[in-house]
């Protein structure tokens, strides 16, 4: 391969030839175009969150399929052969559980108070994993006891915290052993500890989200790491001679509440389960808040039929209460079209009373009421009967919780964390794509439909027609806008230059991260390639520029980055990329039909959207040219890289890494002109020569077995601009 490294290092240069332009009078700044549509076009005055909408359609289209499985249900067989299909989908979904290994459980301080003791404990859910914990155990304990197991929500604090103790110390008061966990990121157990300033770098939900993310790279449900620090606390407490083994129950709160109803479906020991403030129904969490963090969406959870009801109705007919409030922002009217379409489940069981709802007038988060039902229900169905009074209790100080030395897992002893656990199955995953690539003509020719099923690209069908939207006529070009239909119920804008004099037969295609006014106004690629005679075609996709980011700002949104919107199409099976590859395609279509004139359609992309235009260059083989300006190399780097930069989440393909990856698709382009600069790592940094040709260094084999090394194209630049030079060979 040809490489081309440019460092352009005398910044002395760069000042003198702006100085002197300036001496002359030759402003550097560029011409401003105006290339905006919508605040014309009024009806679209909502396209910014575009993206959104379409994975809401595609989510609820997919929902109202399993409303049609559901209505055809009536008997018990019925229903059974669904808990089967749901079963056998969860298992695959959630992805395989470890095998159980020793807990090595070990306690590390005793409490006492009025009428019980906590033991404060840690146990291994998987090897060197610390789980940190607290047993509550009732003094007097007549023969083996019944247990909960408690999840607590999202909280620093965890079950140290206030309201949480206070259910807590609640139910072991009415004769309940309790034991609660610090869940990840929580508590004990932050993952992203900073030992300088002995805070961590995200909230609890971020840090769940941000390594969630790199799960589900990996094609794994984060769910999985949750559910099963839960699992394994049930295996604790049936360890224990004070626990009775057949009346085990689960409870939580809003996270809590998330690996109560997971863990209580798959989990057969959980005879009684109260999942609190979580149930809803997704046509109405699509319509609301939108998915939330990481562990909250089980990968591709919606697009094969299923919905929080069926983690309900897998229990059936195990009792089972669904704690609500009314003004919870997880829909009330979701909770009760649950409640009402499990409690067929339950009819067809003959058990229609072992399913119950309680529902208060309160925001999310617990109330007398419901803390009361939720006693009464577990005092009823696991045999502990008494008074279900919720009573004022003293709460223990967050110290005498402290379960480490030094309060934190991360400096109390050396441990795995979420990342280093994943990262171990992705470097399993590499392996096996590299496997593959040994024989890379059978391998490449499967990566375009792989690609496709993956990223949930699908060819247009129909494209529309474009609305032309006005012409300016410039001195030295006519600048032209369009709308464009798009692959959902939205136009895509685009502004196309033509030079005026000395045109050339090949337009250019440019897709800027931070949108067409960007590269028009602020950005000189675009007015370079004019000047030499190039049509330039600027446009902007869903979430990007005018398109973009959206409103949905939930549990997940780190550094200005909405997870929630990728977590979107997790669920349905689709992805942003293939979503936006799509109207990449569409764009090409139309400068096809609209301007025959042009005999080579080329592309470049700039910063995150690379990997979007990359994947329509392989779906499309009218995309002759590529350039990537400033791309990321690799997702398998950011699955690898603890620290990785948020902003290229929303363009990776979920689930991939085991059969293709970025480098496969540049491989796939060999016998057209790739030329990539400044290729990036995961951290965001510029790539040394070293570090690029290990990353790509398939692609460079593919591109010199094919005798084609002289049509890829690495650069590196440190400082200005790109020599025209190289452009001129991107060109030809």
């Amino acid at each position: 391969m040809v490489t081309i490294i440019y460092k352009l290092q005398e910044m002395k240069k760069i000042f003198l030839i702006v100085f002197l332009g300036l001496i002359l009078g030759v402003s550097p700044a560029i011409a401003q175009d105006d290339v905006s549509l919508f605040d014309y076009w009024k009806y679209y005055s909502d396209i910014e969150n575009a993206q959104y909408k379409y994975f809401c359609s595609v989510a609820l289209d997919q929902l109202s399929q399993r409303e049609k499985d559901i209505s055809v249900l009536s008997t018990k067989e019925d229903w059974l052969n669904r808990q089967e299909l749901v079963r056998k989908k969860l298992k695959k979904l959630i992805g395989p559980f470890p095998e159980k290994t020793p807990l090595n459980a070990r306690v590390t301080g005793v409490l006492k108070r009025d009428g019980y003791r906590v033991e404060k404990l840690i146990y291994e859910s998987q090897p060197g994993y610390y789980v940190t914990a607290a047993l509550f155990i009732p003094d007097k304990i007549s023969g083996k006891a019944p247990a909960i197991l408690n999840a607590i929500g999202h909280s620093t604090q965890s079950f140290r915290r206030d309201i949480y103790q206070h259910v807590i110390i609640n139910l072991v008061k009415k004769g309940f052993v309790v034991l609660t966990y610090d869940q990840m990121g929580q508590g004990e157990r932050i993952q992203y500890f900073d030992k300088e300033t002995g805070k961590s770098r995200f909230g609890s939900t971020t840090q769940h989200s941000y390594p969630g993310a790199q799960c589900f790279i990996s094609g794994y449900s984060p769910a999985n790491y949750f559910i099963w620090d839960g699992i394994r606390g049930i295996d604790y407490l049936l360890t224990r001679k004070e626990v009775d083994p057949d009346r085990i129950g689960m409870t939580g709160l809003s996270g809590g509440g998330t690996s109560t109803a997971f863990t209580a479906a798959i989990d057969d020991r959980i005879l009684a389960a109260a999942p609190t403030c979580f149930i809803t129904k997704y046509e109405y969490l699509f319509k609301s808040i939108g998915p939330q963090d990481a562990e909250q969406n089980i990968f591709h959870f919606i697009s094969e039929g299923l919905d929080h009801a069926d983690l309900v109705e897998l229990r059936a007919p195990k009792p089972t209460l669904l704690v609500t409030t009314t003004r919870d922002f997880f829909s009330i009217q979701g909770a009760r079209e649950t409640f009402y379409e499990a409690r067929q489940a339950y009819s067809a069981f003959g058990k229609e009373d072992l399913l119950q709802m309680s529902e208060g007038d309160h925001v999310h988060g617990f109330i007398k009421k419901n803390n009361e039902a939720t006693y009464a229900f577990f005092q009823k169905h696991l045999n502990n009967p008494g008074d279900s009074t919720d009573e004022n209790v003293e709460t223990i100080s967050e110290i005498e919780l402290q379960v480490t030395e030094t309060g934190q897992v991360a400096t109390s002893m050396t441990g795995e964390t979420m990342f280093s656990l994943n990262k171990k199955k992705v470097e399993n995953q590499e392996s096996i794509l590299e496997t593959a690539r040994v024989d890379y003509e059978k391998h490449l020719a499967q990566v375009h439909e792989t690609a496709k099923r993956i990223s949930g690209f699908e060819h247009p069908g129909q494209f529309g027609s474009p609305v032309f939207s006005g012409r300016y006529v410039k001195m030295d070009y006519v600048l032209e806008k369009y709308l464009i239909p798009g692959s959902g119920e939205y136009m895509l804008p685009a502004a196309l230059f033509m030079p005026i004099k000395n045109k050339k037969s090949e337009i250019i295609l440019l897709l800027d991260d931070e949108g067409m006014d960007h590269a028009a106004n602020q950005d000189s690629l675009a007015h370079q390639l004019i000047g030499q005679g190039y049509s330039v075609l600027l446009f902007d996709v869903p979430g990007v520029g005018s398109m973009g980011p959206g409103y949905l700002k939930g549990d997940a949104y780190i550094d200005k980055v909405s997870y929630n919107q990728w977590f979107a199409g997790i669920l349905t099976g689709k992805s942003i990329v293939g979503l936006r590859a799509e109207d990449i395609v569409r764009i090409v279509h139309f400068v096809k039909q609209e301007y025959g004139e042009f005999e080579t359609v080329s592309a470049i992309s700039r910063g995150v959207t690379n990997p979007d235009l990359l994947h329509a260059a392989v779906f499309s083989r009218d995309i002759e040219n590529i350039a990537l300006i400033n791309p990321l190399m690799s997702y398998t780097d950011i699955a690898l890289t603890r620290d990785y930069k948020p902003s290229f989440i929303l363009d990776v393909v979920s689930g991939c890494i085991e059969e293709y990856d970025l480098p496969d698709l540049m491989a796939t382009l060999n016998g057209r002109k790739l030329l990539l600069i400044n290729p990036l790592r995961a951290s965001g940094n510029i790539a040394n020569e070293a570090e690029y040709r290990k990353i790509l260094a398939f692609p460079i084999h593919v591109f010199s077995e094919k005798q084609t090394s002289s049509d890829f194209r690495i650069a590196l630049q440190t400082g200005g601009e790109m020599p025209w030079s190289l452009w001129q060979w991107w060109l030809k």
